[in-house]
Parts: structure tokens; sequence; C-alpha cells
């Protein structure tokens, strides 16, 4: 992807990386064909970009420039380009340059909810502020009884369904009702004064898709 050159990462002569330690492994920047490049890159369940190989995985390693994330996952989808499909299962096109990505859990993570009222909400993902964001559902709001973890509908180009960041569901925590008792997956959500029936929609979606667990990601390939 054609970042401006503070963002843009100069690829090191000799360095490579490979999916979670294992895999076919690649040179970033490298070209596979005339004019092609390939850029490989990771998120995290807290919604942090990185470059794949990045050693040090932090808040200051991670992209934060908002045109370049927006551009990144608006572009984001299914990685069907016969290169890396099972290390890296998307991929976000730019031109004749390929960006494959990996993921902790969902290449899309819910990160903030933004500013608003009523069902004018909007929830935002991947550092993107309201330039990535969809609308605030809460009664399609899931907890995956594999693994505890809190999900919402995300764009379809992305899987259809997002993981909502750990710090953001603690604070929806005290929201939660559970009907079928603490052991059970909760099924009412209180919002803004409205008791919404939770209708476990992304269920089915999350289990065919294959949701992380203890630490393992189908998406890691």
């Amino acid at each position: 992807m054609r970042l401006p050159l503070p963002l843009r990462p100069r690829p090191v002569p000799g360095r490579r990386g490979a999916a979670g330690g294992a895999g076919p492994g690649y040179r970033q920047g490298q070209s596979p064909g005339p004019r092609t490049r390939e850029y490989f890159y990771y998120i995290d369940h807290q919604g942090q970009l990185f470059l794949d190989d990045t050693k040090v995985k932090n808040f200051i390693t991670c992209f934060k420039d908002v045109g370049f994330l927006t551009f990144f996952f608006k572009r984001l989808e299914p990685n069907r380009s016969g290169r890396y499909e099972a290390e890296f299962p998307f991929l976000s096109l730019c031109g004749r340059e390929r960006n494959f990505l990996r993921c902790d859990d969902r290449p899309v993570v819910f990160t903030q909810l933004l500013p608003g009222s009523g069902e004018s909400r909007l929830l935002s993902y991947c550092g993107g502020g309201e330039r990535l964001a969809v609308p605030f559902q809460p009664e399609s709001l899931v907890m995956l009884p594999e693994n505890g973890r809190l999900y919402h509908p995300a764009p379809a180009k992305a899987g259809g369904v997002g993981l909502v960041r750990s710090a953001l569901a603690f604070e929806w925590s005290p929201c939660f009702e559970y009907g079928r008792g603490p052991a059970q997956p909760p099924t009412h959500f209180i919002w803004e004064g409205r008791r919404y029936q939770l209708t476990e929609e992304l269920l089915p979606l999350l289990r065919a898709g294959g949701a992380s667990s203890a630490g393992e990601s189908s998406c890691q390939g």
C-alpha cells in the first residue's frame, strides 16, 4: 500500500517473516511479479495493526494514522489470491500492491463507541474513528461460550462479525443480564433505559468461521 513516506516501512534486505512462526517465509515488499509488491500485516485482539514481522508489538509500534487505517480496512476482503491464503486469510488491495493480513481473532476489532444518542450511535473499529464505524446494534451483541469474548456485526466483506475490544466489553459488563444462569451466555443487554433481548444471530457465523479460543485462532492459518 502506498503510504506517506513517514509511514512506509523500508524493506530490510534479508528481513523475512513467517505467519505465527510457521509456514512459508516472505520478505516485506517482495515482488513476485512485474510492478507487484507484497506486504504482510497482523492485527491483535485490541485492534492494533502492525507489520507482521515487527518483533515488539505494542501501542508504540502499531499504525495510528487514521487515513492509512481507513484505506487499509475499507479494502479488506477474504484472501482468494492463491498466495498465503492459509497463513493470511485476509487481503487489502491497492492497485497491484497486495497487503496480506492475519489476526489474533477477527480482522475487525471494535474499539470505541462514538458519542451520540439512541439509534444513531456508531461503533468504531480498528482505530479509524467515525471513518471506520458501523451502527451500534445492542441486540446483536453475543458472547461466545467457547472463549468468553464479545462480538458484534461487522462489514460483510470483512467476515460479517467483529470482536469487541476487551476494555470496551468490560465497560459494558454491568449491562448484561444472565437469564439462563451465570454459567451461560447473557440473554439481555440494558442500554440507555431499554432492555434488549440478545438474538445470538452471530453464533452460527462465529462457529462456522472458527473464532479463536484459548489463545489460538483459525485466522492465523
